[in-house]
């Protein structure tokens, strides 16, 4: 009877731990907002070394800015489509950051080197920064990774959410949300839906 009892609260606490890591997103700025004022011209390290903030980046068509990670099975199972859609978009007038705010000591996979391991095995061509304090996904509201937060050519957030809808099957996706809102921010025109519910890991923010 108590090995039982004992079984029963580990699953339920066991339960409670995931269901606090991996979740909808639960927030945000809202559609129409500029990005933070106070995070605007924040420094974040890039994965060369370099320091950047999401104003450097900003692009003629829109910037696109994604909190993500390493260690996430769900930012792992959309970073090569995040990365394609980053690399081929920065093309096209859109500036592309992306932002870890996770404290890696609760991921070491989530550390600086990782990210520099990460970015090269990807052939990513855009930024890649370290949010050393959290503050910036604080500033928008970010809960979870990956979280896409799209901005047009006047600095309006135009689209906040997940990628697309099947993050384990590429060949199954039925509707690509973040590609569809990059063709039309780039054609100057406002997303057909501008927000859909981010789905990943909760952000393990710095204290």
């Amino acid at each position: 009877m108590k090995l039982a009892s004992m079984v029963s609260a580990i699953a339920i606490v066991t339960g409670a731990a995931a269901a606090v890591s991996a979740g909808e997103s639960t927030g945000g700025i809202a559609i129409g907002s500029k990005v933070p004022a106070a995070v605007a011209k924040t420094k974040m390290k890039n994965v060369d070394g370099k320091m950047l903030s999401i104003t450097d980046v900003t692009g003629k068509a829109g910037t696109l800015v994604i909190f993500t990670c390493n260690h996430c099975p769900f930012a792992k199972a959309w970073e090569q489509r995040i990365v394609e859609l980053g690399n081929s978009y920065s093309a096209k007038g859109i500036g592309v950051i992306l932002v870890n705010a996770n404290d890696p000591t609760t991921h070491a996979e989530d550390g600086y080197e990782g990210m520099q391991a990460r970015a090269k095995s990807l052939g990513m061509k855009v930024p890649y920064v370290v949010d050393d304090t959290s503050g910036v996904a604080k500033s928008f509201g970010a809960s979870v990774t990956p979280e896409v937060f799209l901005f047009d050519k006047a600095g309006k957030l135009a689209y906040h959410g997940a990628v697309d809808d099947n993050r384990n099957e590429p060949d199954k996706v039925k509707a690509r949300y973040l590609k569809d809102a990059l063709d039309a921010v780039v054609a100057g025109k406002a997303p057909a839906q501008p927000e859909t519910k981010g789905l990943g890991c909760g952000i393990k923010f710095r204290s």
